[in-house]
């Protein structure tokens, strides 16, 4: 019987020297605190990284404090260290850049101090074991955070963004804590692990229904999800490492929040029903919108917003094992896009770009569709027979997926494209679908046992599944084509109101009182 605490649940007190150093030299160069911080940093994730070892080998338990229904645990399970160790990565990644990058600011060491503070709290909620923990971790991110938003005070857009970020995400927190009290109420306790089953044995019921129907809002409301997702496109006027951090880990938390609850929220299919609908909306638009920004760091934001609606639609189709493997390859990714923007920019503006290689015509197009969904069909027939047969929940989302390998492939495949054009686009085709079901073989194999599996499709979980493939298709093809009708007058007018984003994120700001601002 595994009795070993593990390791990863002490990667938050390795913060605590930088903290503390950090409360006593707030000001400018505060003498050898930038070392303690990234020292910090890296022994919290040596330790998240140790721990993520004893958990794989199944020696650690979790540990719990106070008594119930207000506990306070950590859980250890492979998943809850799988998430505790990228965070612990990236955390001293940012916190090694931020070393030289803050260096004589005036408020240096108060940076260092609320980037560790952010970075235990976000390895508290990673670990959860239940959902007082989750709220109490969750709050703190947002007060500290909050405070990162602000470190340019003075800034009128960074005042705004922090004010939005605040009322957006304290309404999650507040969602959280209606969740607790509406599940407390039906099954009597607030243990993350133990409420799966009570629902089993007597369903949700309405209370159990609301809480669950809480926790999908607080997620979506903590991924930036439409129409709520302005604030995290103007958080750009804070340092480039609290960009990094919240792009590539606080972000997540919505969807850690569903994975971690992720056996009681499957029991709703209202729940993953809205998720699907809300997380697809939100790719799509931030998607679209991603293309019309010229900014590198807004487009990044903007990329940040369709990738969590993504990783919402993967939640809702019962994709656990994927949903978090989405989350690890976007941390990863995004962490190394923002701390490396400033160099993107220089190496930009000393190329060239050239247009389009060949304009593809619409048959040229339905073609580059057929051949890539035919290739997408072999490789799925191919994995079927090795590892088993695949859900069509699987099978839908790996059909979207090659739906934007189809834009290169109707390229390749145009009229006066080269013959190695041809051959490279194909050859994405097919290393995006044997990409796709390795990565997902190996995703189950690591988290399947301590995940759900995806639920066989009900009636309506079809239609979700039509409606979502048909409109990521829909879209697809749009791109494929648009050159052809790129340089109508239609689509000037377009790009304009795109590059706004529908001016969603203005009613927004008129929703909280205009644009009034807030200080410190």
């Amino acid at each position: 019987m595994p009795d070993t605490l593990a390791l990863t649940m002490l990667a938050p007190l390795a913060l605590l020297p930088g903290i503390f150093l950090a409360i006593i030299r707030p000001g400018k160069r505060p003498g050898s605190l930038p070392v303690w911080s990234e020292s910090s940093a890296f022994a919290a994730f040596a330790l998240a990284v140790t721990g993520l070892l004893q958990t794989a080998l199944g020696t650690t338990a979790g540990v719990a404090v106070f008594a119930a229904p207000f506990t306070l645990g950590l859980r250890a399970d492979l998943v809850a260290a799988s998430i505790a160790a990228l965070v612990g990565f990236i955390g001293w990644i940012v916190m090694r850049y931020s070393r030289t990058y803050l260096d004589g600011e005036e408020r240096e060491g108060a940076f260092h101090g609320l980037m560790l503070t952010t970075l235990a709290a976000v390895l508290v909620f990673a670990q959860a074991g239940t959902i007082p923990t989750l709220i109490l971790a969750t709050m703190a991110v947002g007060l500290t955070l909050k405070r990162l938003l602000l470190f340019y005070p003075d800034r009128p857009e960074a005042q705004r963004a922090a004010t939005k970020f605040a009322a957006v995400w304290h309404t999650g927190d507040a969602m959280l804590v209606i969740a607790a009290g509406l599940l407390f109420a039906r099954f009597g306790t607030l243990d993350v692990a133990a409420l799966p089953a009570g629902a089993a044995a007597t369903g949700l019921g309405l209370a159990g229904t609301l809480g669950v129907a809480a926790i999908v809002v607080a997620a979506a409301l903590k991924t930036a999800a439409f129409p709520l997702h302005g604030w995290l496109t103007e958080v750009m006027e804070a340092p480039t490492p609290v960009s990094a951090l919240l792009h590539a880990g606080i972000i997540n938390s919505g969807g850690v929040l569903l994975i971690t609850a992720a056996p009681l929220v499957q029991q709703s299919t209202g729940a993953m029903a809205a998720l699907v609908m809300i997380g697809g909306l939100t790719a799509l638009f931030g998607a679209a919108v991603m293309l019309t920004q010229s900014a590198i760091k807004t487009a990044l934001a903007w990329s940040t917003v369709s990738q969590m609606g993504f990783m919402l639609l993967q939640c809702g189709l019962g994709l656990w094992t994927l949903a978090l493997l989405h989350i690890i390859a976007h941390s990863l990714y995004k962490a190394h896009a923002f701390l490396s923007s400033g160099t993107a920019v220089t190496e930009v503006s000393n190329i060239r770009r050239p247009g389009p290689v060949a304009v593809p015509s619409v048959p040229a197009v339905l073609k580059s569709f057929a051949l890539a969904l035919a290739i997408f069909a072999a490789i799925a027939t191919a994995f079927t027979f090795a590892f088993g047969p695949k859900t069509p929940q699987a099978l839908a989302l790996g059909a979207i997926l090659i739906f934007g390998v189809a834009y290169l492939v109707a390229q390749g495949l145009a009229d006066r494209a080269p013959v190695a054009l041809t051959k490279r686009t194909a050859a994405s085709a097919l290393a995006a679908a044997i990409g796709y079901f390795s990565f997902q073989t190996l995703a189950q194999s690591i988290w399947g046992p301590l995940l759900p599996a995806a639920p066989q499709p009900t009636d309506l979980e079809w239609a979700m599944l039509v409606i979502a493939v048909a409109s990521f298709g829909l879209v697809a093809f749009a791109q494929a084509l648009f050159p052809l009708w790129a340089h109508h007058p239609a689509t000037a007018g377009l790009r304009v109101h795109l590059a706004n984003g529908l001016y969603l994120n203005a009613l927004l700001d008129r929703a909280i009182g205009g644009f009034r601002t807030t200080t410190r």
